[in-house]
């Protein structure tokens, strides 16, 4: 139980606060009066942070799998 805790636990604690971040960044976004390149950027920022952790959850995935 523990280890299933510790394996979803932060897989959908982590996924609910990028969710979170998406919200964050389109109000600093809309009250910065940032406009569309500027919107852009702040998600794009974003985006490579999320796709840090993708990649991390796939890395992860293959090498414990790979002596199967």
């Amino acid at each position: 139980m523990d280890q299933w805790l510790s394996d979803y636990g932060v897989t959908l604690g982590v996924g609910a606060l990028i969710a979170f971040m998406v919200f964050i960044v389109w109000d600093l976004a809309k009250r910065s009066n940032a406009g569309k390149f500027g919107t852009i950027m702040l998600y794009v920022g974003l985006a490579m942070g999320i796709f840090g952790f993708l990649i991390k959850v796939i890395i992860t995935w293959l090498l414990e799998n790979a002596g199967v």
